[in-house]
């Protein structure tokens, strides 16, 4: 199944371009869906760590690519470190249940975990990050 995956901040007035997952089946809820492209994403860090490659170099259409959507690296992995996936899947858990983020399928917010949901190929998957507010309230 092929989804249509951006990120967004409430404070940026520009989104980051969409990026197309190939997750490898039909997720049927919330909790499912971000499992599953955890799993893709670690996989790619993987891919990316164990790579016997020395030296990317980007190319112009690749540095502009990386422009549109926000960030231009050379996808360098510091660190020997394997991902854990386990974790990685919990911490996005936790980062939804904690309101760390909110998901969008089709312009309507998704609330629950487990609602089921009805994707089809294509769709766009909007990931609203938020960010905590230092000092404050805190230091009182």
């Amino acid at each position: 199944m092929k989804l249509i995956a951006m990120v967004k901040s409430p404070g940026r007035r520009r989104g980051i371009a969409g990026q197309e997952l190939d997750l490898p089946g039909m997720p049927r809820t919330l909790r499912e869906l971000i499992e599953q492209i955890v799993q893709l994403r670690v996989a790619q860090f993987e891919e990316r760590r164990t790579s016997d490659e020395l030296l990317h170099v980007l190319t112009e259409q690749e540095i502009d690519t990386a422009a549109a959507e926000g960030k231009v690296g050379f996808q360098a992995v510091y660190g020997e470190q394997p991902a854990d996936q386990a974790k990685a899947v919990a911490a996005a858990i936790l980062g939804f249940e904690d309101g760390l983020y909110r998901v969008f399928l089709r312009e309507e917010e998704v609330t629950g975990l487990d609602i089921p949901l009805t994707l089809a190929d294509g769709d766009e998957v909007v990931f609203m990050r938020f960010t905590m507010l230092a000092g404050g309230l805190w230091n009182r």
